[in-house]
């Protein structure tokens, strides 16, 4: 019995080492089919739009595998010493490829953006894209190959400089959220400048009379009211004037009343009409040296007023011709002053001059008209005028010439002796878009803005161009209707760097 076991043992062992030897076989057989060093992913979508194998990373060439049924498609992006581009290996059971064995082409959807569609041709041994692939490298991609007759469909993302932020988070940290559109960009030329007083409107406050100085109300720096009496002074000449207009006064009193007595009489035919004659002329003769006195007095300033006090003969008020600044004052209690000597210096301050220092280089841009706006070096005031004169000399210790803007200064927040930067307009060109320059940021080594879409916004790489201070003129990189973070858009920068948003190739 054992005989015949061990008899049977025999006769089946060399087809027992065959069906292993087969088990091995398909084992290597299989483990070829497949590239050694990939490892699977993510799904891919098959021509049915169906999940089969797998996208795997990473490949030979340090790219995106994308394999279905032993064919392979490896994806790179280049960017070594040539702007973006995408490269594409193909493999066969991990065995390279010819460029031309697979027509390829790729979809590449961006938030906010057009469908942007790749075409590849051969090149030395790779599939070249036809286009740049611009920053940042956030997408979906829709992958195309066709080879043989088959079609293989992939799909991809990849999510780069994004950041996700709601409304209200935006709210409470103060970014605001403009349009990108048209808009006027003016070239200015930056100057230094000084306020100083517009000489027309500048008054000196002269007594008509001289005399002492009794008291004064205002000090220089101060504000005075048209009419406010400034100072009050004691002159023996007004008494002097008040003396003649009263006693005129009394003359013509008398004079009217034996003028209308003489005419009822003559009427009556009591006296002669010689008498009434005499009468009248002496009436007229004193309304007359009544009218001149008083005129004498409302010359200086006085207002005739028939009933005076002695005390009030020689009060002479010193009132302000003019609403404005008292710029000086040159007289002191007890003085004693010339009727041609000015006391005050006051200036309306209504509009105020800005002489703006102009470098004979800059004299061809500077011409009258021109916008101007003018900005305080010592806080925040500004305001806009127009340049009215240029002065034709140029200083002979300064060697520059100056050019005068004209502010409005209602509310006096202009004072002489400020000093001033002057912004004027040299060119105005309309833009078909253009961003805030407080929106514009620096990110790794890009200029960009973040764009928002949805509850979303990612980095945008701009290509500027002119720019005023307040907007920037956009060559590529953003289109107009497109929305994007001003104010405090340095937050969402800060926010996106914690996160990393990382530069996946």
């Amino acid at each position: 019995m054992r005989k015949d076991n061990m008899m049977n043992k025999a006769r089946w062992m060399p087809t027992l080492i065959v069906i292993v030897m087969g088990v091995v076989l398909a084992i290597l057989i299989l483990t070829l089919e497949k590239p050694s060093a990939l490892t699977a992913t993510d799904g891919s979508i098959d021509s049915q739009g169906e999940s089969t194998e797998s996208v795997r990373e990473t490949g030979p060439r340090g790219g995106k595998l994308f394999t279905e049924n032993g064919f392979t498609v490896e994806l790179t992006i280049f960017e070594k010493g040539v702007p973006p581009q995408f490269r594409i290996y193909l493999y066969d059971k991990g065995q390279p490829l010819p460029p031309a064995a697979a027509s390829v082409s790729i979809s590449l959807t961006r938030l906010g953006a057009p469908v942007q569609l790749f075409k590849f041709v051969p090149e030395a041994d790779y599939l070249l894209g036809d286009q740049v692939v611009e920053e940042p490298h956030s997408f979906d991609l829709a992958i195309t190959a066709e080879r043989n007759g088959q079609i293989f469909r992939w799909g991809y993302s990849q999510v780069e400089a994004r950041l996700e932020m709601t409304d209200n988070v935006l709210g409470s940290i103060g970014v605001e959220i403009l349009t990108a559109g048209p808009a006027v960009i003016r070239s200015t030329l930056k100057l230094p400048g000084e306020i100083v007083v517009n000489p027309d409107s500048v008054v000196q406050v002269v007594p008509r009379l001289p005399g002492i100085v009794a008291a004064v109300n205002f000090e220089a720096g101060q504000s005075v009211k048209k009419g406010e009496v400034m100072a009050v002074i004691e002159s023996q000449m007004l008494a002097d004037l008040q003396s003649q207009y009263l006693a005129a006064q009394r003359r013509l009193a008398l004079a009217k009343t034996v003028y209308e007595r003489e005419k009822q009489l003559w009427q009556e035919k009591i006296s002669a009409k010689q008498d009434f004659l005499a009468a009248e002329l002496t009436f007229s003769e004193a309304r007359i040296a009544s009218d001149l006195a008083a005129e004498k007095l409302r010359a200086l300033g006085v207002k005739p007023e028939p009933a005076l006090r002695a005390k009030d003969l020689t009060r002479y008020e010193v009132r302000a011709p003019i609403s404005g600044l008292i710029l000086s004052r040159t007289v002191a209690l007890g003085a004693v002053f010339k009727d041609d000597m000015p006391i005050f210096t006051v200036a309306n301050m209504s509009n105020v001059w800005t002489a703006v220092t102009v470098y004979p280089k800059d004299l061809s841009i500077v011409r009258t008209g021109q916008k101007a706006r003018v900005k305080a070096t010592a806080y925040d005031v500004e305001g806009e005028g127009l340049v009215t004169y240029i002065t034709t000399l140029i200083g002979g210790q300064t060697r520059t010439a100056t050019a005068r803007v004209i502010l409005e200064n209602p509310d006096g927040r202009w004072h002489p002796g400020m000093f001033v930067n002057v912004e004027l307009v040299s060119d105005e060109l309309e833009v078909p878009v253009a961003v805030a320059a407080q929106a514009v940021q620096t990110y790794r080594d890009w200029t960009v803005v973040f764009g928002r879409y949805g509850n979303y916004f990612e980095a945008r790489p701009l290509e500027l161009g002119r720019s005023d201070g307040h907007m920037v003129e956009v060559l590529e990189g953003f289109a107009a209707g497109e929305q994007y973070a001003s104010g405090n858009s340095f937050a969402i920068k800060a926010d996106m760097d914690k996160e990393g948003a990382s530069h996946d190739h």
